[in-house]
């Protein structure tokens, strides 16, 4: 996970909500892997300049809950990029009242192709992010 007081701006910012918890507390996994996919999308939507589906997550693991009420910032940034897909990093914090640094929740890589007008691979531009 990278450095969360690292001084870049997240892609995304949510407050997650009541409606957005599960039976112990906590908000859902599937809510944080929503967020985490709209903002790699932004991300890699940026480098295919186009659309783009996600095709694989690796290594995700949770490290802490997120609880409702906390703001979650989400980073995103290319890790590396091939003919027709773009692996996007991204990392997920939350601040929290009461804690003073923020709190690494998850990372994972998030995996994209762009897609042409056919809902098929195509190849990605070159010269961007």
């Amino acid at each position: 996970m990278t450095d969360p007081t690292h001084p870049r701006e997240p892609i995304l910012r949510v407050v997650p909500m009541p409606s957005d918890i599960n039976s112990n507390g906590h908000i859902f996994g599937g809510w944080v892997l929503a967020q985490m996919d709209i903002a790699g999308g932004i991300v890699a939507g940026r480098v295919a300049n186009g659309p783009v589906a996600t095709v694989a997550i690796e290594t995700m693991k949770f490290i802490a809950p997120i609880l409702v009420r906390d703001l979650v910032s989400i980073y995103a940034q290319v890790a590396r990029r091939g003919r027709t897909s773009v692996a996007i990093s991204i990392d997920v914090v939350a601040e929290r009242h009461g804690v003073a640094d923020p709190i690494p929740l998850t990372s994972a890589i998030f995996t994209f192709v762009a897609i042409g007008e056919d809902a098929r691979p195509r190849k990605l531009p070159t010269g961007t992010a």
